[in-house]
């Protein structure tokens, strides 16, 4: 079952926003981690796959052969689902001839949609509240690199990873005769190893930027540092050796301390870049300030609690409180604001509840 920490790359996310022949259908679901909340989660997901069916078979817009399809798709995607390793909600995406299924470490309204294109937004600020980062992890023989976030076990990356040292046969007694033993990290074919790594990583963070923690022994961490940039630019370097090949589980303990560190300051610089933002009159708060900073185009930052979530219409004017069964009613603007803040280039940061209580839960530093 994919998730948001597997990488949604631009080149994925720009995949998934394409527009699809009709039907596009979209069916999101809240699921719970645990018992005994999640009892019903099996339930309400065949519920709003059976109302999304429903929509497709009752819309006269969508041909026979297109109807039979997408039905079809609908029950793979099911089949596809464990909820036994539910996060806090489901994605399912169905169209002619494809189908996908996303689990997401954040909350989500339960809605079906039929359109031209999929429903992203909750995707997209999912992703965004995980904190996504890469791991590096790698000794003397071997590199790999894992995808990690702030709600899951580091999952290792394919592409060009793993890398590997070449095993090279030499006359080690002849070697000591001479004395032209090279050192651990000394030799040409592990100086092309290491290159081979730097070369892999720079691919990877071009297309898809994240925080990189490096893990190894002190002496590979050095290597690695001396052949490039990897090292330097890092966020923070682990010296822990024997997880090349993991598992998962020791590396995401390995980089624990050090991520809660980066995330406590990063959370104290976005707080203070909001305190800094008031004091020169470049600040919104609240929803509907924030919803419309965002959507004029003006926003840098846009700061939301964990947890916030609310039910808003348009009255024309502005962004007013809303009942979920009101005409109009915008369930998920919280992570709409996040989608669209993104797509203008400004930066998305999710912090702790409580953090934004004075200002409405969601605040904004103004570009201008």
């Amino acid at each position: 079952m994919p998730s948001t920490h597997q990488p949604l790359t631009p080149a994925v996310l720009a995949e998934l926003r394409r527009p699809r022949k009709y039907p596009a259908v979209s069916v999101l679901l809240p699921t719970h981690r645990r018992e005994p909340d999640n009892a019903q989660d099996s339930v309400r997901l065949r519920n709003l796959l059976e109302e999304a069916k429903e929509a497709v078979h009752g819309d006269p817009e969508v041909a026979r052969a297109d109807r039979i399809d997408v039905i079809g798709q609908l029950d793979q995607a099911l089949a596809e689902v464990d909820l036994r390793y539910a996060e806090d909600g489901l994605a399912i995406f169905a169209a002619p001839g494809e189908h996908q299924v996303w689990s997401l470490c954040r909350s989500v309204p339960a809605r079906v949609l039929l359109a031209q294109t999929f429903l992203t937004r909750s995707l997209v600020a999912a992703h965004a509240a995980n904190q996504p980062y890469w791991v590096l992890a790698l000794d003397s023989r071997a590199a790999t690199l894992w995808s990690g976030g702030r709600q899951h076990t580091p999952e290792q990356a394919a592409g060009a990873f793993p890398v590997r040292r070449p095993e090279v046969d030499f006359d080690a007694e002849r070697q000591e005769r001479v004395g032209d033993v090279p050192g651990t990290f000394d030799d040409e074919e592990t100086r092309h190893f290491l290159r081979e790594v730097i070369e892999a990583v720079g691919a990877v963070q071009a297309a898809d930027p994240r925080p990189l923690y490096a893990v190894g022994e002190t002496e590979v961490l050095a290597a690695l540092d001396r052949a490039g940039p990897v090292v330097a630019e890092a966020v923070a370097r682990v010296a822990q050796g024997g997880l090349a090949e993991g598992p998962a589980e020791a590396l995401g303990r390995a980089v624990r301390e050090a991520d809660r560190v980066r995330d406590e300051e990063a959370v104290a610089g976005v707080l203070d870049d909001l305190d800094r933002a008031r004091g020169r009159k470049s600040f919104a708060g609240g929803v509907d300030e924030v919803w419309q900073s965002v959507a004029e185009g003006r926003v840098g930052l846009v700061a939301i609690e964990d947890g916030y979530r609310t039910t808003v219409r348009d009255d024309g004017e502005h962004l007013v409180p809303a009942g979920s069964d009101e005409r109009g009613a915008r369930d998920d603007i919280v992570d709409e604001i996040a989608e669209q803040a993104l797509d203008t280039g400004a930066r998305v940061r999710f912090v702790p509840d409580d953090a934004l209580a004075d200002v409405g839960r969601i605040a904004a530093v103004l570009r201008y």
